[in-house]
């Protein structure tokens, strides 16, 4: 699934069809993997957080990392990535969190590291700090953003996999496995012989995406709305 962005009405959504589609398709060992920037920008990153949780309890779900993920836990320590988490998505985490917009409004940036670290739970911090780099299932590599080409899957940099956009998006040749990835929105999912693109813009767009894979066979799955939900740009 791509990123989600604080979209949780999108996410119970998207959850139910991949449910739905799961056993239409008969009995098999399936896993679901969220390819990570579950928080910011959309309006409810706690709820969509707690959600991810719950459904990791109930089926087997890999949570990968990404750079918005990565962002609000290097926050929580220091002031200065609190400056950029809070510009590109963060503010909004906050308010899903529970702090008030106007005490939000008005606090300087000490004020809102102090209101950060005590609005937010240790364990979804815990539950964060959990996610991984990638994930390899068979010939597939799943990962946030991207990957190096040229270099071998096992050597590849953590601020690749969850930053990268070039020369990742351009590159031409075999990256070892097909990279299923998010990060770089599109209008539609990016179908590449050597990497799939599923970050439909759920923030901005009303439409979140997965793809199914089993074998040879590729499917996609979404769940839209027609609602205009305020976010970040």
């Amino acid at each position: 699934m791509g990123d989600i962005h604080g979209r949780l009405d999108l996410f119970e959504d998207l959850i139910a069809t991949i449910e739905a589609d799961n056993a239409a398709r008969g009995s098999a060992v399936t896993t679901v993997i969220l390819l990570g920037d579950l928080i910011d920008r959309g309006p409810d990153s706690a709820g969509v957080v707690a959600r991810a949780r719950e459904w990791g309890r109930q089926r087997q779900v890999h949570f990968i990392m990404g750079n918005h993920e990565e962002m609000l836990l290097q926050a929580r320590e220091d002031i200065d990535t609190l400056r950029g988490f809070l510009k590109f998505g963060g503010y909004e985490t906050l308010l899903s969190y529970g702090i008030d917009p106007d005490i939000a409004a008005g606090a300087d940036i000490e004020e809102l590291h102090r209101l950060l670290r005590e609005a937010i739970p240790e364990e979804d911090c815990t539950f964060i700090y959990g996610f991984k780099k990638h994930v390899s299932i068979g010939d597939y590599l799943f990962v946030h953003a991207g990957i190096r080409p040229d270099m071998p899957l096992h050597h590849q940099q953590t601020k690749d996999c969850r930053w990268i956009r070039e020369p990742f998006l351009s590159h031409d040749g075999d990256f070892g496995a097909c990279v299923i990835h998010g990060h770089t929105i599109t209008d539609e999912p990016e179908v590449r012989h050597n990497r799939i693109g599923i970050d439909t813009g759920a923030y901005v767009t009303n439409t979140l995406t997965a793809i199914g894979l089993e074998g040879t066979q590729r499917w996609f799955l979404s769940a839209s709305s027609a609602d205009e939900i305020s976010a970040a740009a």
